[in-house]
């Protein structure tokens, strides 16, 4: 009985070590926080700012200008919007629906991000993860 005990805490344990190390894929639009967090959109998107002309002529103009004056990269999928633990690189998928691979962190909804690319068009319309 102790060793089958001892065995339940070590499996246990290694669940939970390991728990946030598991690379998930993840779908959605980079978008940048302020537009995507409602900083300055009403629709958590860029449609404002294009009607408006104010910060660029689509949702990829619109999310570097916002990036530019202190926005973060996000990905934006419904109304799920998760950081990018590294912003590097990122600019160039500025509001393309992209494939992410990485670790979330539930608890401040961010991802660490391992690799990024387009998502084929089948594949973007699928939930975030």
């Amino acid at each position: 009985m102790t060793s089958l005990k001892v065995a339940l805490f070590l499996l246990a344990t290694s669940v939970l070590a390991t728990g946030g190390s598991v690379k998930s894929a993840f779908y959605g639009e980079i978008s940048d926080s302020q537009c995507a967090m409602n900083v300055h959109s009403l629709s958590r998107s860029h449609k404002e700012m294009i009607i408006k002309r104010t910060l660029g002529t689509d949702p990829a103009s619109c999310a570097k200008a916002c990036v530019r004056r202190g926005g973060e990269w996000v990905l934006r999928s419904g109304d799920e919007i998760d950081r990018l633990k590294s912003q590097i690189g990122i600019e160039e998928f500025a509001g393309q629906k992209v494939k992410i691979i990485g670790t979330l962190d539930p608890k401040t909804n961010t991802i660490d991000n391992a690799s990024i690319e387009v998502a084929s068009p089948a594949k973007s319309a699928e939930p975030r993860h």
